[in-house]
């Protein structure tokens, strides 16, 4: 599918935060729209994916200049002895597909290496995101990356997100950023089906997991109702993966191999660990 790309240049880059993401002072978002266009993705039914009137996964526009503006923003709120705590990203993926070329994540990266913020979050689905294990480094403790692996099986991510990067080359950027010491967590969010092997396939490989189901979109799961996930499941899918509390039968499952101590349900999954919110 052809994405349609656009530059956009915004007066901040920063933005303050409320609501879910009430542990962090800030987000951060390099791009608007994604090239990914996950079907369960409740950006879908936010303001942005629906004040654009063109389907979520069709466009993308990148931000430019904004590697000075964060740097201004960055100093100001020092001067200020503001706390920095952000999240990258909340409405789209920092790792787009044209990343490759706009490096914009990037660059907003080697700023923050100069002028460190007191955490960082780095929520993708992209591997790309291990091309940046040398800034990631530079930043120690204060950031960690997490990666989504919602499933390990390419059937059934080819069901929900056919664009979205494949399964196998997410595990391997997260062992390549766990073998070069970053703090890295999968994000099974929104559990899909997943193989008994699933478990076993994230040993070794993650500082912790975040589990997540439906009812996470932000609105219980009303938005993704609207969007009629549930008839994406086949035969009895549905019943085990999408009514209930898919998010406990999932830690549990998780349970078998990883600790407790390993396990986190979301919210608090996607937040940042506490010692970041200490002054």
């Amino acid at each position: 599918m052809k994405i349609d790309v656009t530059e956009k240049t915004p007066q901040k880059i920063l933005t303050p935060t409320s609501g879910f993401l009430e542990g962090y002072t800030h987000s951060l978002n390099p791009y608007i729209g994604c090239a990914f266009g996950c079907s369960y993705c409740y950006v879908r039914q936010s303001p942005v994916g629906l004040f654009r009137k063109q389907e979520w996964g069709t466009w993308v526009d990148v931000k430019k200049g904004v590697a000075e503006k964060l740097r201004k923003e960055l100093l100001l709120l020092r001067k200020k002895g503001k706390q920095v705590v952000i999240f990258m990203s909340s409405s789209t993926d920092p790792y787009q597909p044209i990343e490759h070329k706009e490096q914009i994540t990037r660059t907003l990266l080697e700023v923050m290496t100069e002028i460190p913020p007191d955490f960082l979050f780095v929520q993708t689905r992209s591997p790309m995101v291990s091309r940046d294990i040398d800034l990631f480094e530079k930043l120690g403790d204060k950031v960690m990356v997490s990666i989504t692996v919602e499933t390990d099986l390419e059937e059934v991510r080819k069901r929900f997100s056919p664009a979205a990067p494949p399964i196998p080359a997410r595990l391997k950027a997260l062992k390549e950023l766990g073998d070069a010491g970053i703090p890295v967590q999968a994000a099974v969010a929104p559990a899909l089906p997943f193989s008994d092997k699933f478990p076993e396939k994230l040993r070794g490989l993650v500082n912790r997991i975040c589990v997540d189901d439906f009812t996470g979109d932000g609105s219980g799961g009303k938005r993704t109702d609207r969007l009629k996930i549930d008839e994406r499941f086949d035969g009895s899918e549905k019943e085990e993966w999408y009514k209930g509390n898919v998010q406990r039968r999932v830690w549990e499952k998780l349970n078998e191999v990883f600790p407790p101590e390993k396990l986190i349900l979301s919210p608090e999954g996607f937040m940042p660990p506490k010692k970041s919110m200490e002054p």
